[in-house]
């Protein structure tokens, strides 16, 4: 028994109230109980334990002669308290100093071992009651246990998980006319263009988005991740091509290569640095994955404005060759703490042509993002600034404030837009959400406002008088969400605002008129905990701006556009 032989190996134990007469090695012959009984007379035996009975104690600080400083305190506390098997003398003293007699030390041990076996006997009668749950928990772990070394045998890595998240829409979006007529501007000259017209997207159709997330971590803190996607809205309304920009879904994944071809699309490393940073580095990152948080509660993730905290041109998604640090201050849980990121993203950052892309190059199509921030457990808020060069983008807007950043070197290797010149922009993000800490009919509320201002250097004479004409845009959103409505796990939202729009031109004596409105309406329905049905509608009024293209005397045809569909979300 386990007890009993502690009780004869350790010091602590042989040795808590006397250096015995007796040597462990004898005491160990013994066979148990009945050896102990046969070693000494019952007569002995029956006058210890009267004395033993009479002067029982149940704590060590009864003892009046015993310090905690004494170097065998603990296992005589431990003894008395646990097994109640040593006694004291009548005057309250334990005279640990004193020698022990071979009799005395058999009846000390004896009075132990009973303690022991009564205990031993309320295990066994607890064993017995309970025989038949215990043969049921048996059977169960030793079928967890074949389980296991099942998937242990089948997986294909001890450190990567695999995680998937597969996305079908059904829906379309309907406008005015059946062609949109193209058109080219410039505000400095007042030519007006009509290239040939782009066919009409109001057919209904049926996509997909899969992605397939490869987690991996090989000190518990790090990640290495890997995302292949791939998907068929190439050729959808919910692209985000022209002329349906501001129509674009977030789920909706237009492949490099052509619909339903599987992209790498995301391959970077994260890990710690000390308690507060986290670093990032790879060559497929986006810049809106390494910042400290995205400020808003709103999450319905259908059109990808409304994702975007009210600031397209400050999150605009830009992905390449790039590395970021966040900071994250150390705080007690719960309590409000403060951040800041800062990141660089270069989208052609895989070229070795510095006059077609490369990372820090002039043609790099590069994107350097700072954000600061502060959260609590229901609220955030945060400013994000971006610098982006030529070839970069504002994302969702008017055709007129949005078009990619013209960026041409002087000899013209790369393609010009309207002439030889480079442009940047400066953007600002300002979004906040609140959230209540209990469900119910108060919503979560988010709100987001952005500015871009673009920068223009010609690159000679001829080129200043081609340059586009928009000197800065702005836009906002303001999105409302229920969580549990009406079912526990479900949601509702609505979501209003105005994606980017050109709000002040670089020509004299001119007016954008390039005000747009985009509104949305959704309510999921969680099927289970790995599936989501979100029906909505959407209604997009001036997407093309007032007037067509920013021109004077053009209307816009695309004045109402009204998109419905259902998103069907699977998650593995």
């Amino acid at each position: 028994m386990k007890l009993f032989k502690q009780l004869l190996v350790a010091p602590a134990a042989l040795g808590l109230v006397a250096p015995m007469a007796v040597s462990a090695q004898e005491v160990a012959s013994l066979n148990g109980m009945s050896a102990v009984n046969e070693y000494m007379n019952q007569q002995d035996i029956d006058r210890f334990r009267a004395w033993e009975s009479k002067n029982q104690v149940t704590s060590v600080t009864q003892f009046s002669d015993v310090q905690p400083t004494d170097w065998a305190y603990q296992a005589l506390s431990n003894l008395i308290e646990k097994y109640g098997c040593v006694a004291g003398y009548p005057n309250g003293t334990f005279k640990g100093g004193n020698p022990l007699s071979r009799y005395e030390a058999a009846a000390l041990l004896n009075a132990c071992l009973e303690r022991v076996t009564e205990q031993t006997d309320e295990l066994q009668r607890l064993l017995t009651e309970f025989q038949g749950e215990l043969t049921v928990l048996r059977g169960r772990v030793d079928g967890l246990e074949k389980k296991v070394g099942k998937l242990e045998v089948m997986q294909f890595s001890t450190t990567t998980k695999l995680q998937g998240e597969a996305n079908m829409v059904l829906g379309g979006v309907g406008y005015n006319g059946n062609t949109f007529l193209n058109r080219t501007n410039n505000y400095l000259t007042r030519t007006n263009t009509v290239a040939a017209p782009t066919a009409a997207l109001n057919a209904m159709s049926f996509n997909y988005d899969v992605r397939l997330n490869f987690t991996t971590s090989f000190t518990g803190k790090d990640l290495l991740y890997t995302r292949l996607r791939g998907g068929n809205f190439g050729t959808s309304a919910f692209a985000g091509t022209a002329p349906l920009v501001m129509a674009r879904l977030d789920k909706a994944f237009a492949p490099t290569g052509g619909d339903n071809v599987v992209n790498i699309d995301r391959f970077y490393y994260r890990f710690p640095v000390g308690k507060e940073f986290t670093v990032t580095i790879g060559p497929r990152a986006r810049n809106t994955e390494m910042i400290a948080f995205r400020p808003q509660a709103y999450n319905a993730d259908l059109l990808d404005f409304f994702t975007l905290a009210g600031a397209p041109g400050a999150y605009n998604k830009a992905t390449g060759a790039g590395f970021g640090v966040v900071w994250k201050q150390t705080v007690a849980k719960g309590k409000p703490y403060l951040t800041a990121a800062a990141n660089y993203v270069s989208q052609t950052g895989q070229n070795g042509d510095p006059n077609a892309g490369g990372m820090f190059s002039a043609y790099g199509q590069s994107n350097v993002t700072l954000q600061f921030g502060g959260r609590g457990t229901n609220w955030g808020v945060a400013a994000l600034y971006r610098y982006g060069t030529c070839g970069t983008n504002l994302r969702d807007g008017t055709p007129l404030a949005t078009a990619a950043l013209p960026c041409n070197n002087a000899a013209g290797a790369t393609a010009a837009i309207n002439g030889g010149y480079a442009a940047s922009t400066n953007s600002l993000g300002l979004g906040a959400f609140w959230q209540p800490k209990q469900t119910g009919w108060i919503p979560s509320v988010s709100l987001g406002w952005g500015y871009t201002g673009f920068t223009y250097q010609p690159l000679s004479r001829a080129a200043a008088n081609n340059i586009n004409s928009v000197l800065s845009a702005q836009s906002w959103a303001a999105m409302f969400q229920w969580d549990d409505a009406f079912a526990k796990g479900n949601a509702a939202g609505f979501a209003f605002g105005q994606g980017v729009m050109a709000t002040s031109l670089r020509a004299p004596g001119t007016f954008p008129d390039d005000s747009n409105y985009a509104f949305e309406w959704f309510y999921r329905f969680r099927v289970s905990d790995n599936i989501s049905v979100t029906p909505s509608i959407f209604y997009l009024s001036n997407p093309h701006g007032q007037i067509m293209n920013g021109v004077p005397g053009t209307p816009n045809s695309f004045m109402n556009n009204v998109g419905a569909l259902v998103q069907t979300q699977f998650k593995f």
